[in-house]
């Protein structure tokens, strides 16, 4: 029974709920982004380029062959193309990129209000334990002249 314990103590922890919120809303967030760079951004883009469509974007490397087929029997398999996806690429680049900045715009915030936090001046320090026994030392010595 012990060891079921402590696996429920590890999960209820406050830093794996926080992770575990972080990357369920990281994953919402990465999906936001794609949808923004695919439907958003990259249409534009590519209209300006000429109607391309980046994820069409492809340095074929091999042609695809068709299956041969011969009274609905497969004769030849089919073989795929071969081919360099770069329009996929610059996708994912770019939405590297529109996560990246975000990130770096969220962790800009975050320090700005750290450091504020750090420009607030502490409350005053009470005395310390030795300074106040010192203290009442040096009132009875006074007090006895």
């Amino acid at each position: 029974m012990g060891f079921i314990s402590d696996f429920k103590a590890f999960l209820m922890k406050g830093e794996i709920v926080t992770l575990a919120t972080a990357v369920i809303v990281g994953g919402a967030f990465g999906k936001i982004v794609t949808s923004f760079t695919n439907d958003i951004l990259m249409p534009p883009i590519g209209m300006l380029l000429g109607n391309v469509e980046f994820t069409d974007l492809k340095l074929v490397l091999q042609e695809g062959i068709p299956a041969v087929m011969n009274n609905d029997v497969e004769v030849t398999p089919a073989i795929a193309e071969v081919a360099m996806q770069y329009g996929m690429f610059i996708q994912t680049i770019l939405d590297f990129v529109i996560i990246g900045f975000c990130i770096f715009m969220v962790l800009k915030a975050y320090e700005r209000t750290k450091k504020k936090e750090a420009e607030t001046p502490a409350a005053p320090v009470g005395p310390t334990t030795q300074e106040q026994l010192l203290m009442e030392i040096r009132d009875e010595l006074k007090s006895r002249k």
